[in-house]
């Protein structure tokens, strides 16, 4: 086989090897960033439910003043979600908060004027609209982190990612309690 055949396969062999090691690294770069958006999607929803709860707490505060206990953990929830500097962190503030307002809102169920109050209940559509977006994003976040941590483990692309220090990222995670099964009685 002549010389000049052998260097054009071994320059084909190497443009395609740099080729494929080029593409597994931007689609690294691409799913990180993909984790990072769904993440900040999420905190978007977060900001938006804790703007909405202190109108939702002065509401209630006038119909159940003596319900100071409930709307103090509400608060705090609050602002535990606020301070947050992490995936974890976030997760167990958000579930602190969830648990609290459905507190808030089973304390509402006894104040029927309340109830009846055109603030409230669209204070209460907003949250709930609120809810079902956060509960979309955690999931769409979910699979992001999924596809991004299979390629940080996969091979071959795993022999680029721990060099270049892509890691592995957490998942958004339930509590404990939102996992057990709600018992209903008649």
């Amino acid at each position: 086989m002549p010389n000049w055949i052998v260097i054009i396969i071994l320059v084909l062999a190497i443009v395609f090897i740099v080729g494929t090691i080029i593409h597994m690294y931007n689609r690294l770069v691409s799913l990180r960033n993909r984790v990072k958006n769904s993440y900040a999607q999420i905190d978007v929803q977060l900001k938006r439910r804790n703007d909405l709860i202190p109108n939702l707490v002065e509401t209630v505060k006038g119909y159940a003043s003596h319900e100071k206990g409930v709307l103090e953990e509400v608060t705090k929830a609050r602002s535990n979600v606020m301070n947050a500097s992490n995936v974890k962190e976030t997760s167990e503030a958000d579930n602190q908060l969830t648990s609290a307002l459905k507190t808030l809102f089973a304390v509402a169920e006894n104040y029927p004027d309340l109830k009846a109050n055109s603030n409230f209940q669209q204070l209460q559509n907003q949250l709930t609209d609120t809810e079902d977006k956060i509960s979309y994003a955690r999931q769409f976040y979910n699979d992001t982190v999924l596809m991004y941590n299979n390629a940080c483990q996969q091979f071959p692309s795993n022999l680029l990612a721990k060099p270049f220090g892509f890691k592995e990222e957490e998942f958004f995670e339930t509590d404990v309690e939102s996992r057990e099964v709600p018992k209903v009685e008649f």
